[in-house]
Formats: C-alpha cells, sequence, structure tokens
C-alpha cells in the first residue's frame, strides 16, 4: 500500500477530481481528511470510504475564510494526530466574461479560494513535517496556468500563482525532509465545474455545446479529456514515495495540450 499509516488532508474533496483522490488515497490505506463546501457531499464521500474500510473524516465550510482554514488543520490533527499530506484543490472558476468585465469582488474570490487558502494551508502543515522531516505538499494547479484562453483570468491567475508557490515551498523545504509539486489537469470532462463552463463557453459562443467541447478536444493530442480517476492516480504517485526524488515540478496530466 503505497500511503500506509499516512494522514491526508484534501481540499475541495466532496466531489470530483477531490474525492476521486480521496478514495484512491485511502484505498492505498491513507487516513484521509476531507473538506469543502457542501455537508452533504462530504458526508457522502466520507460515508463510502469507511464502508469500504477507510478511514475518513470531514469538516465542511468555505476555504474563503481564515479562520475555517485554520479550523479545518486542527480538526485534521484532532481526528488524525498530524498531516503528512496536504493536497491543495479546492477551485472555483468565476465569471466567464473578459478582463474589462470582470468583478473585482470576484476577482479577489477566485484569489483567495485557490492560491491564498493554499499559503494559508501550507503555512499550517509545514512546521509538523519538517519536525518529522517528512511530508508532501501537492498543489493542483491548471493547464490555465500554461496555455493562452480567453474569459477565465482570474482563474488562470491563480493557478500561474498556485506554480510559483510550488517552486518557492519546494526552494525552503527540500533539505527539511519535504516535497512540493504541482499537478496540471487538463479538461477533466466529467466534473460538474468542466460541465457548467463548458456549457456556459457555448452559449457566449452562440454554438452547441457539443460542438464546443469538440472543438476543444481536437487541440489535445489524445483528442479527449482527462478523467478523474487519472487526476488522482497522477496525484498518488507524487504524494508517494515513488516520487521521492521528486520536487518543485508542475506535471502535466493533460493527454498532450501544453508541452511546458
Amino acid at each position: 500500500m503505497l500511503l500506509k499509516n499516512q494522514v491526508a488532508l484534501i481540499t475541495g474533496s466532496g466531489r470530483g477530481i477531490g474525492r476521486a483522490m480521496a478514495q484512491l488515497f485511502a484505498k492505498e490505506e491513507a487516513s484521509v481528511f476531507l473538506t469543502a463546501r457542501t455537508e452533504t457531499e462530504l458526508s457522502a464521500t466520507a460515508a463510502q470510504i469507511t464502508q469500504a474500510g477507510g478511514r475518513a473524516a470531514h469538516f465542511a465550510g468555505d476555504l474563503a475564510n481564515e479562520a475555517y482554514c485554520r479550523a479545518a488543520f486542527e480538526k485534521a490533527v484532532e481526528s488524525f494526530g498530524r498531516v503528512d499530506i496536504l493536497v491543495n484543490n479546492a477551485g472555483h472558476y468565476g465569471p466567464v466574461v473578459p478582463v474589462e468585465e470582470y468583478p473585482m469582488e470576484e476577482f479577489d474570490r477566485v484569489l483567495v479560494v485557490h492560491l491564498r487558502a493554499a499559503f494559508l494551508l501550507s503555512q499550517l502543515v509545514l512546521p509538523g513535517m519538517y519536525a518529522r522531516k517528512h511530508g508532501v505538499i501537492l498543489n493542483v494547479s491548471s493547464i490555465s496556468a500554461k496555455a493562452a484562453y480567453t474569459w477565465g483570468s482570474a482563474y488562470a491567475a491563480a493557478k500561474a500563482g498556485l506554480l510559483g508557490l510550488t517552486r518557492y515551498n519546494a526552494a525552503e523545504a527540500a533539505r527539511k525532509g519535504v516535497r512540493v509539486n504541482a499537478i496540471c489537469p487538463g479538461p477533466v470532462t466529467e466534473t460538474e465545474m468542466s460541465k457548467d463552463l463548458g456549457a456556459e463557453l457555448a452559449r457566449k459562443l452562440n454554438i452547441d455545446k457539443d460542438q464546443q467541447l469538440a472543438g476543444f478536444l481536437e487541440g489535445i493530442l489524445q483528442g479527449r479529456g482527462q478523467t478523474t480517476k487519472e487526476i488522482a492516480e497522477a496525484a498518488l504517485f507524487l504524494c508517494s514515495e515513488r516520487a521521492s526524488a521528486i520536487t518543485g515540478q508542475a506535471i502535466n496530466v493533460d493527454g498532450g495540450a501544453v508541452f511546458y
């Protein structure tokens, strides 16, 4: 089992990529602490894990709230004694509008949820990881941090910020036994966020949503979207000792969409 005796705190784990990660990490014998805004989704995911023989606890709330971030970390430690793995996965796309129309309050919220929460949670887990001389932080960025798309400026800026945070945290943590990496998923077309985004883009372009999706996927070498399972498998690798020599990296899991 790749994560035996490890404790993982995974944000945004009530559905989508986060849920797939939580389920896979638990299968690999990690104890998982789940956070998201929706209690029903969290409790359902935690129940699935425990019914399968895994260990899970959860705490619902909004990562835009600093007090919630601190409380989530404290509850994870109360539940399982420590945090060995932090996965900053929670996301919020924000309005699908050009830069000149983007509401500042929405811009701020997107950056807070993606970037400030990841920074704060990293700040909270690192002292314990340093004391144990062992730990992993994985930031879930996006190909939007590397490629040029329209109508998602705050999301792209936040995801690019995560890559900068990844490199700096990796540089500070490497000699203290802690690895910090990022993954950049491509379009995970099964998730609600991806479906909602595709539908809104199709509406704005005045085309059928299937046509919009097909056109986007045509630009990917594999010609398809990625699955939550594929993203979770990449996360598992980077959070396990199989990736013991990898730190400060941003790995694309995108079917061949971007190449740096």
